[in-house]
């Protein structure tokens, strides 16, 4: 079972180390944790798979760990060597550096980049999911060299906007967020969605988190995703209510080449990671099998 010691500097509250750990022990044996420094700050990784796999980095949505890639990286481990991060300055082990905030998408290149680099790995497939995605993306249109392949889990702000009632419907849990307020809107958003007791409670007790404010941004030009040079494969929640998932297919099937869509049959915007269908595994693993 793997474990994890809080960094001297974690910001992290005992609540919500215990909960991290309770789904940090969901992910399968031989997992290892790793922290690796950049000049953002120190980031924390969780690897599974083969030393001498090729490479993947799965990059949580916001407000979310690490720790929900558990049945992913079970799944992509057997062929892969996975690496899941904890975003900087968003809930989980990593700890921003000291005057050196993430801002921009600049930013956040520069970060992965670093990342990469103390990994050592000249390039990896990313896959992303929400805001992890919309990360994923955009690394990809400024560092196409870098990308293997590209995994967008119903990603969002990429193709299209929020829908306005999601938006309202989440407004509690940005002006006041509470571990109450975040399980009611992901019962919610999951339609009360039979998922693991302790992911969720990961998730609520995020909301105690003391995070930065997560770098945004426009959506990335008609322009800039006919650009887009890595395969990407585009993967979308069915019942999402984060965004409208047929309107997102068409704007992006209209837009990026290279690209594969699928729809994740029964899947809402917030049962991804942890809850995702079987057959998604599946569908991410012949995806990057076929182009790393």
């Amino acid at each position: 079972m793997p474990t994890a010691a809080a960094s001297p500097a974690s910001p992290a509250s005992p609540a919500f180390l215990t909960a991290y750990d309770a789904v940090l022990a969901l992910w399968p044996p031989g997992t290892s944790t790793t922290d690796v420094a950049t000049p953002y700050g120190t980031t924390r990784l969780l690897t599974h798979g083969a030393e001498d796999a090729l490479p993947v980095l799965l990059l949580p949505g916001g407000g979310a760990t690490a720790t929900g890639w558990y049945a992913m990286a079970a799944a992509l481990g057997l062929t892969h060597r996975v690496h899941a991060v904890d975003l900087v300055g968003e809930p989980g082990r990593s700890t921003p550096a000291a005057g050196r905030p993430i801002r921009t998408v600049d930013d956040l290149t520069a970060w992965l980049h670093a990342l990469l680099d103390g990994l050592r790995l000249d390039s990896a497939a990313l896959v992303g999911h929400s805001y992890g995605a919309w990360i994923a993306l955009h690394h990809a249109l400024r560092a196409p060299e870098r990308v293997d392949g590209l995994v967008l889990l119903d990603p969002t702000n990429c193709f299209t906007g929020f829908r306005p009632r999601y938006l309202l419907r989440a407004l509690p849990t940005l002006l006041r967020p509470t571990p109450a307020r975040t399980a009611a809107f992901l019962r919610w958003e999951t339609g009360g969605a039979e998922l693991d007791p302790r992911w969720l409670g990961l998730l609520a007790r995020a909301a105690e988190f003391p995070g930065v404010r997560p770098v945004t941004g426009p959506r990335p030009t008609r322009a800039d995703l006919a650009g887009l040079k890595p395969p990407t494969l585009l993967l979308l929640a069915e019942h999402s209510r984060a965004h409208d998932s047929a309107r997102v297919a068409v704007r992006a099937g209209n837009t990026v080449p290279h690209l594969e869509t699928a729809t994740l049959a029964g899947a809402t915007h917030h049962t991804l990671p942890a809850g995702a269908p079987p057959e998604t595994y599946e569908l991410v693993t012949r995806f990057l099998e076929g182009r790393t």
